[in-house]
């Protein structure tokens, strides 16, 4: 039997806390697609970067027992999925969007693998000595109404995923290095002229920005819930592509664009509770994307028509 749904203040401030738990991984993903973005390669194995963050966060926690472990470990393989990932495109010159698919699918059949091979089990592995990233209750603000629900348990990674946007569009746009970067994608040619090392600075960009997708997938395995699943990432890396192009590649519009998506998981989550369908409300983040994308590009069309418009 169904119970009636009852939206006051708190139910409200519950949805808003479970927004921003789920805006983190889909906000560390897009800056990595964002900061790509800026050296003019096209990232699209933020998925399998996820995944792989996820899984041996997982394993080196079931391991050394550290949260600080498995957050490194699910950084380090994010880093080097990049790695990976910045040499077939940088150096061989692969095609960006084959070498992308290729990682995304090959590190979901990979933990698939190595979860039965690891840990005996198929499809979830989840256990009791599993630590969970620690939850912060910041002074004095927990005990404003509302607010103090709103920012309640939630991980050091999901303030720092909020500060790092803010951080990286200082960055990009306030320092001599960000001017240096953004040079990278509007002109190599120019960029090298000025004694820029493209090729380098382009494989660092790449290669670190793994780091954040790694943290992301830290998120997704020891945030709300303990434990690994298969396709835990659940098609998180194309909505972080999305909000990149949402947000323009600024960090500051890429964070406002990931809060959206964040919103419709949580308003999704949230609606389990109804008479509808776990398919429809599961739907509700996916269908949200290709409405927002086809709404997003439709105004950019007519913006662009219009500018030329005024040029003409």
């Amino acid at each position: 039997e169904e119970r009636p749904m009852t939206i006051n203040a708190t139910y409200i401030a519950t949805v808003l806390n479970s927004m921003i738990r789920m805006t983190s991984p889909i906000l560390l993903a897009a800056l990595t697609a964002a900061i790509c973005n800026k050296v003019k390669v096209f990232n699209i194995g933020m998925e399998g970067t996820m995944m792989a963050g996820a899984f041996f966060s997982i394993v080196a926690n079931y391991y050394t027992h550290s949260i600080f472990l498995a957050v490194l470990a699910g950084a380090a393989s994010g880093l080097v999925i990049s790695a990976i990932n910045a040499i077939c495109i940088i150096r061989f010159k692969a095609s960006a969007t084959v070498v992308g698919m290729a990682m995304n699918t090959l590190m979901t059949g990979a933990t698939t693998y190595l979860l039965y091979v690891i840990f005996g089990v198929r499809g979830v592995f989840t256990d009791s000595s599993l630590l969970p990233l620690p939850r912060i209750n910041l002074p004095i603000i927990k005990d404003i109404p509302f607010i103090g629900k709103v920012l309640a348990n939630l991980t050091p990674i999901d303030y720092f995923a909020i500060l790092l946007a803010v951080g990286m569009h200082i960055f990009l746009y306030k320092t001599v290095m960000g001017y240096r970067l953004r040079a990278i994608g509007i002109n190599q040619k120019a960029a090298r002229s000025l004694g820029t090392k493209v090729e380098r600075d382009q494989f660092l960009t790449v290669a670190l920005s793994g780091i954040l997708c790694g943290l992301g997938g830290c998120v997704l395995s020891m945030g709300s819930v303990t434990l690994f699943i298969q396709n835990i990432t659940a098609g998180r890396g194309y909505m972080a592509m999305a909000a990149c192009n949402m947000g323009g590649a600024n960090p500051l519009g890429v964070l406002f664009a990931s809060f959206f998506f964040g919103a419709c998981q949580a308003i999704g989550n949230a609606m389990q509770n109804t008479s509808l369908k776990t398919q429809v409300t599961a739907s509700i983040p996916y269908v949200a994307t290709i409405v927002a994308l086809m709404v997003f590009y439709v105004f950019r069309k007519s913006a662009v028509r219009r500018q030329k418009e005024l040029k003409g």
